[in-house]
């Protein structure tokens, strides 16, 4: 059995329920909790994610 795991926290999809994504052509998973980080500090998921060079986060406009 290929227990599919969340990149960031580890849990299995038997845990929760998880969202895949690709990367550099790798599909890869995230649990609906750790997906606030891919978007608001994907600087947390560099080591997680060879290759990956996240933006500048922008200015908030108001």
């Amino acid at each position: 059995m290929n227990n599919l795991t969340c990149l960031n926290c580890g849990k299995t999809d038997q845990q929760t329920p998880l969202l895949s994504l690709t990367f550099n052509g790798e599909m890869k998973h995230l649990c609906a909790q750790c997906l606030p980080i891919l978007i608001h500090k994907p600087q947390q998921l560099i080591e997680k994610l060879p290759g990956f060079v996240p933006s500048p986060t922008p200015p908030h406009e108001h």
